[in-house]
């Protein structure tokens, strides 16, 4: 990691009633001090924390061919807009780019600013951003980070959800950010079966089987996945189980194969104990289906001290 994500003020009247600082163990005035000295005179770097509901988005990347609604576009609108900065002058650097449909709770992005000028309050930055935004998008808190830092290359880890609703019926508050699958993983014989082969899927490999081929050209398809875990919750009232799957890099809707490969062992139509044979062929056909976009959500993201992630409460 090539710099340290460091904060330099309180972002919200919610963190500061709550304690909450997003850095285990050091209080928001620490790391003020602490940063003071390590940035360079007129250097201006920051990164956002970032929510969206990715329904009626076609991905976090601005498309241009055809032009499309994209998180990209309206952020970066609302950033010039704030900052008073010409159309196109800033461009962000993301965490993960995902694809049309899907969610995000603990996005992160970054950008920089010219080195001139009086640098932005934070605070008012986050209220302008919010209030420049469309509904289905929420910039959940600024940072001052240390100059040369990347959202996507300093990040260690990523932890995407997906979720699964599993009552008989369909749901109705999580229909947009669930797949509907009666029954999934209830009886104990095949929960312990998708369990077991979710776990070989752990570890350093080659994910082209998790992949779209099409975007495999070029790229390193060697991930590295540190934990894969099935927890049964409710959402709203609906049950639902949650795939959560932490890695330090994914592949193009590596995450959505995976789901609909353990998807199709729940249905039968794979043998769980070849998830090792289908990582072995490397080709996109030896896996099952895609899991459909509504149901994975980008939860958050880790920096080494700080994660970008919702703070989970326990009822």
């Amino acid at each position: 990691m090539r710099s340290a994500f460091v904060r330099t003020a309180v972002d919200s009247e919610s963190e500061r009633t709550s304690g909450r600082d997003g850095v285990a163990g050091e209080s928001p005035e620490a790391l003020v001090t602490a940063s003071s000295g390590s940035r360079a005179p007129g250097e201006s770097t920051y990164a956002l924390v970032v929510a969206y509901d990715g329904t009626d988005f076609a991905g976090y990347a601005k498309q241009s061919d055809p032009h499309q609604r994209t998180v990209q576009e309206e952020l970066e609108h609302a950033l010039a807009t704030a900052l008073r900065l010409p159309a196109g002058a800033l461009t962000t650097v993301v965490a993960g780019r995902t694809d049309a449909g899907v969610h995000a709770t603990g996005q992160v992005v970054s950008f920089s600013l010219p080195a001139c000028g009086i640098p932005p309050d934070t605070a008012r930055l986050l209220r302008s951003l919010n209030a420049l935004t469309p509904r289905d998008i929420s910039v959940r808190a600024v940072y001052a980070v240390p100059p040369g830092f990347s959202a996507r290359f300093d990040a260690v880890s990523r932890e995407y959800r997906y979720r699964i609703a599993t009552a008989a019926t369909p749901p109705l508050f999580m229909q947009r950010y669930a797949w509907h699958l009666p029954g999934f993983g209830a009886d104990p014989v095949c929960r312990a079966q998708l369990e077991s082969a979710a776990t070989s899927l752990l570890g350093e490999h080659d994910f082209s089987s998790f992949a779209v081929t099409a975007s495999l050209a070029g790229k390193n398809p060697v991930r590295t996945l540190l934990s894969i875990n099935f927890v049964d919750t409710q959402h709203l009232g609906e049950p639902v189980t949650e795939i959560r799957i932490v890695g330090t890099a994914f592949l193009h809707s590596m995450v959505r194969v995976i789901v609909g490969t353990l998807a199709d062992i729940y249905a039968g139509r794979i043998a769980p104990d070849v998830l090792p044979t289908i990582l072995a062929a490397c080709d996109r056909n030896a896996a099952g289906q895609t899991a459909p976009a509504c149901g994975l959500t980008l939860w958050g993201v880790n920096y080494s001290p700080f994660n970008s992630a919702p703070e989970e409460i326990c009822e």
